[in-house]
């Protein structure tokens, strides 16, 4: 079975990647169990607790990432540098756990992974 990462690259609001990447991300679940979710650049504020997007009618799909927990879809990264490059940092409030990691230990785990899909 191939394992298939998910790189979440673009800030949640302001286009619809993010919302057809979860949808691709749950899915994708139903086939296969080697699933790795990576946040990286503005991706990192997919994760982002507390945001309000009815204020820019937006529709709000970021709760949605909690049921990854339930789709078992556990290995969830994000970037440090990224989070240190908008003022972010392991102690801001995120919507689910993942481990941070620095550019270079990211880039060995998603070298892990046969299919590589960016949202």
């Amino acid at each position: 079975m191939k394992r298939v990462a998910f790189v979440f690259m673009t800030a949640p609001h302001g286009s619809s990647a993010g919302r057809e990447g979860l949808d691709a991300l749950l899915a994708t679940s139903a086939l296969t169990e080697e699933i790795g979710v990576f946040f990286l650049g503005d991706g990192v504020f997919q994760l982002l607790s507390d945001q309000k997007p009815a204020t820019i009618l937006a529709r709000d799909y970021i709760p949605t990432f909690k049921l990854m927990a339930l789709y078992d879809i556990e290995h969830c990264w994000m970037c440090a540098a990224s989070l240190r490059e908008r003022g972010l940092s392991a102690s801001s409030s995120f919507i689910i756990e993942s481990e941070i990691l620095e550019p270079d230990a990211l880039r060995q785990q998603l070298d892990d992974y046969d299919v590589i899909l960016r949202f």
